[in-house]
């Protein structure tokens, strides 16, 4: 029986992207009410109880503190970054929390069974963020393969070509960039949203090898051109001519990336051109984009062999002008392309009898698009909060165990490329 009163939810990490699920109860507090937060930033603490109107009581500095204290919500909505997703979940679950679960929800095998594991045992609802399942686009794809007008899947072709400025500030300069420090590889934390939808759009099929290449190309020490110094603003006389200046990137655009570029000063309410110029003197945002300590992939193809001999690629592409999500559907009685940013689909229909041997339909979905990932930020909390109130999932549920095909799939490609791109042999049945 569906509940009455809103699902009531305590943020564990007051970051970007836990605020943006949080402020659905802004909009539906019918729906969904925010009773706590954990994090160990005290402005953070005071920014969630301002804003949701909690008590003090319900804020915490960790989600251990949360963990020792008896359950009082129904779900945690769990922000943290990728390689805490682990230690503050286990916890929380063991609690008997429900929780919406950022992703990547493990940045290993051993974590992934381990929470798989907890979740069974405590009974948990448990949901993943990827949240372009809940896109219109993706969402109108998977769509047309259910209803069968396509056939059956020979190929999927999918990219993400990631633009130069988001490439250079999250995996270059910034959190992202150092797997010894995030605990992730880049298509683990940039496309496991591309392999999940690879998943998800194949149904119950499951991969059974997978095999992938890549490296870095661009940014390295010897690339750097003649004369570049080590910081964008101190030392380097390129500073207003080179397309990776932090001062082009950042101190002209303030609002592009302003979440991780401007961390430092999110507790200042109004930061002035002072305030930024001097954070990227001293920042990590403020480095020659040639000389950091990156050690993630900047570009990286992978091949998926599927159980019943259907295939599928996806190439991720950074340092483009543009972001795009191009993908390319075949099956037995026609296919579908399109470009997620674009919000258009082409359809094409084997026709015989037409002289062109096909049909075309065109699937403008633009209309239907929104703000926060092509209006699936909005769709999955709602959708999280039907599944903690009534147990149901929805066609685009990303509940914890229909996400392990897509975590062991990006596993199993960074172990192919780390070993010469030779196929990796997909085993489930530990799951």
């Amino acid at each position: 029986m569906a509940q009455t009163q809103p699902v009531t939810a305590v943020i564990v990490g007051g970051g970007h992207r836990a605020i943006i699920y949080g402020d659905y109860s802004l909009k539906h507090p019918d729906e969904l009410k925010i009773v706590g937060i954990a994090d160990p930033m005290a402005e953070r603490r005071q920014m969630a109880m301002a804003r949701y109107g909690f008590p003090p009581e319900n804020c915490f500095a960790s989600a251990q503190e949360l963990a020792a204290r008896p359950k009082f919500a129904d779900a945690v909505i769990n922000g943290t970054m990728d390689h805490q997703h682990y230690e503050t979940s286990l916890p929380l679950l063991r609690r008997g929390y429900d929780m919406l679960l950022e992703k990547p929800f493990a940045v290993s095998e051993a974590e992934m069974k381990a929470l798989i594991r907890a979740v069974k045992e405590n009974g948990c609802r448990v949901m993943v963020c990827h949240v372009l399942r809940y896109t219109p686009f993706y969402r109108e794809i998977k769509r047309r393969i259910l209803s069968g007008e396509l056939g059956e899947i020979i190929n999927i072709q999918m990219a993400e070509h990631v633009s130069y400025h988001h490439l250079s500030t999250s995996y270059v300069r910034g959190k992202w960039a150092n797997s010894d420090r995030c605990k992730t590889s880049m298509l683990l934390a940039k496309s496991c949203h591309d392999i999940d939808i690879m998943m998800w759009l194949m149904g119950d099929v499951k991969p059974r090898t997978v095999s992938s290449v890549g490296g870095i190309f661009q940014f390295r020490p010897e690339n750097a051109p003649k004369g570049a110094g080590t910081r964008c603003l101190v030392d380097c006389p390129l500073v207003d001519t080179c397309r990776y200046s932090a001062k082009k990137l950042y101190f002209e655009h303030p609002n592009r990336w302003e979440c991780y570029v401007w961390s430092e000063l999110e507790h200042l309410e109004n930061a002035t051109d002072e305030d930024r110029w001097n954070s990227l003197l001293r920042s990590p945002y403020g480095r020659c984009i040639y000389q950091c300590d990156n050690n993630v992939v900047d570009h990286q193809s992978v091949l998926v062999n599927f159980e019943n001999g259907a295939t599928g690629t996806h190439n991720m592409i950074g340092g483009s002008a543009r972001s795009a999500r191009p993908i390319h559907v075949i099956g037995t009685k026609g296919e579908l392309e399109g470009v997620f940013e674009d919000e258009v689909i082409t359809v094409r229909k084997i026709a015989a009898e037409e002289e062109s041997g096909f049909v075309t339909e065109t699937v403008d979905l633009s209309a239907a698009g929104a703000e926060g990932h092509g209006g699936g930020d909005d769709a999955l909390t709602a959708d999280f909060v039907r599944y903690v109130s009534t147990g149901e999932q929805s066609i685009s549920c990303t509940a914890i165990e229909n996400s392990i095909a897509g975590h062991l799939t990006v596993f199993h490609a960074d172990q192919s490329r780390e070993n010469g791109g030779i196929p990796v042999a997909c085993d489930f049945s530990a799951y």
